[in-house]
């Protein structure tokens, strides 16, 4: 008797209408495990031949080799365990491609409760889950987006922030040292009262892509953090090495040379940096390091500008600056 016969009874109207819709159904005999039935629109789906489809080994075999181990495992102890399931798998199709497969199964039982035969339908997927990866791409580069700053493409506040507190965590932890370097653009505002703040745009973007070429560690991180401010965060650097970009921060900001009318500095854009070291122990507080931070910061402004005041923080008795 031919697969197609040993469905139902050969009941020809059930059978027209099982064949006569896009999911394609099978039967396969529990204690054989053998297909006793499936449904002809598997060899237009996927170009198997009916006949071809002779165990649970055929069906197997053609999945795609990253999903055989996990779908072939659980649908096998759902079964065991008498459970109706369904799973997602690429199914291999005879010209080597793939197609996106939903199997639904329905475990059938013999009067005694025993498991007798699986019945089921496969559904392709294959457009919803080009959707779905097409929403997950859009929802990663949104999220890339929601940490990057608009203006200058380098990281924003909220990244800042985020890789800050691990960072912090870490040091903490290790009892490494951590230390952040902050910078204000020297009258940025007559800059741009001057200029314009098309070019004070053009200004900010070019400060930021300096400072990234200053960074050389494998955690650095520059950062917008808010106007005309700009933050560094340098995990694993002592008071010594902070120091020393903050260094060539400046120095590559003096050579970019970017022409400042109403600054006394050479009438070039600078910057005033206020940088901080820190070991945290577990009593310390990241939001007082920041302050002691931005206390710096503070001071290189009002002793001059185009400085750096940095200071070595002991916590939780900060060091502030004069």
């Amino acid at each position: 008797m031919s697969k197609a016969g040993d469905f139902e009874n050969n009941d020809g109207v059930y059978k027209t209408l099982l064949e006569s819709t896009q999911a394609i159904p099978w039967k396969i005999d529990w204690a054989s495990m053998k297909f006793s039935y499936i449904g002809p629109q598997i060899e237009a789906l996927l170009g198997w031949s009916v006949d071809s489809w002779v165990s649970v080994e055929d069906w197997a075999m053609r999945m795609h080799p990253e999903d055989r181990e996990r779908v072939v495992n659980f649908c096998v102890s759902q079964s065991q365990c008498g459970v109706d399931h369904e799973a997602d798998y690429r199914a291999l199709t005879k010209d080597n491609g793939y197609v996106w497969i939903r199997d639904v199964v329905h475990v059938v039982r013999n009067p005694q409760g025993e498991v007798e035969a699986l019945i089921g339908f496969m559904f392709d997927i294959s457009e919803r889950k080009k959707t779905e990866e097409k929403l997950l791409s859009l929802q990663k580069e949104l999220e890339v987006l929601s940490f990057k700053d608009g203006l200058t493409n380098i990281a924003n506040r909220r990244s800042f922030d985020a890789h800050f507190e691990a960072a912090w965590e870490q040091a903490q932890r290790e009892q490494q040292p951590l230390s952040v370097l902050l910078f204000d653009v020297d009258f940025f505002k007559q800059y741009n009262d001057l200029y314009g703040h098309i070019q004070g745009d053009a200004c900010l973007i070019d400060i930021a892509q300096t400072l990234s070429l200053a960074l050389d560690g494998p955690r650095d991180l520059v950062a917008r953090y808010g106007g005309e401010e700009f933050v560094v965060l340098l995990p694993g650097a002592d008071a010594d090495a902070a120091h020393k970009v903050a260094e060539r921060c400046q120095r590559l900001i003096e050579k970019k040379a970017i022409v400042h009318a109403l600054s006394p500095f050479s009438r070039r854009v600078t910057v005033s940096i206020g940088a901080g070291t820190v070991v945290p122990d577990e009593a310390a507080l990241h939001t007082d390091f920041l302050h002691a931070v931005d206390q710096q910061l503070y001071a290189a402004k009002h002793h001059g500008r185009n400085r750096i005041e940095h200071v070595a923080v002991a916590v939780p008795n900060l060091v502030q600056a004069p």
